[in-house]
């Protein structure tokens, strides 16, 4: 590894500690065993982030660009507003089901012990995805689908929703896939 680039290196190790993630037992996970399935050293991931929390930091901001990239994209391409909401619960579920040591940051699993701003962080990602489904909702409501004063609490029924889903995945050592039944379950969600 000695002639990577230092944002490749940064890369790796984000690799190798999401790796690490996708353990279904979910053990604390420490530098010394990142490290060591690096064959480098404690100090060598030192060099490139200043604490763990830097490299759970860097997950999360991994996780925010790639769901707000796709959000954004589904606000842009899709004009109805129960389709957007649709989508987005897909994409969501979709995106813990093809990065499931993501999904243990997405719960909070990852970052039980770890700096509290971690989980401060995660939680304004929770309440940006609940404003979007608001968005999407509030499209929907103006082409003739529920109601104004339904909005946030079908918002925030969506965002329990979804990270019920991903808490099962995650509790079921990744084998209860999270879109599984996501169709029937958005109908009913979704329905009046």
């Amino acid at each position: 590894m000695a002639s990577t680039k230092p944002g490749q290196r940064k890369l790796q190790i984000l690799q190798a500690l999401a790796a690490m993630l996708e353990q279904p037992k979910g053990e604390k996970i420490t530098t010394a065993a990142l490290a060591a399935r690096l064959g480098v050293s404690e100090a060598a991931l030192y060099r490139h982030f200043a604490s763990k929390a830097q490299m759970y930091e860097g997950l999360i901001e991994f996780i925010e660009t790639s769901v707000f990239g796709v959000i954004n994209q589904i606000s842009e391409h899709e004009e109805g507003g129960l389709d957007q909401t649709r989508a987005i619960v897909q994409m969501l579920l979709g995106f813990a089901a093809n990065n499931p040591g993501m999904t243990r940051v997405l719960i909070g699993d990852a970052l039980v012990n770890e700096d509290e701003r971690l989980q401060h962080r995660m939680n304004a990602f929770y309440e940006k995805v609940e404003l979007a489904f608001k968005g999407a909702l509030r499209v929907a409501v103006t082409q003739g689908h529920g109601q104004e004063a339904d909005v946030a609490g079908r918002a925030s029924l969506l965002m329990n929703y979804v990270t019920g889903r991903w808490h099962r995945f995650a509790k079921s050592g990744f084998k209860v896939s999270p879109v599984e039944g996501t169709p029937l379950h958005l109908s009913l969600l979704l329905a009046a």
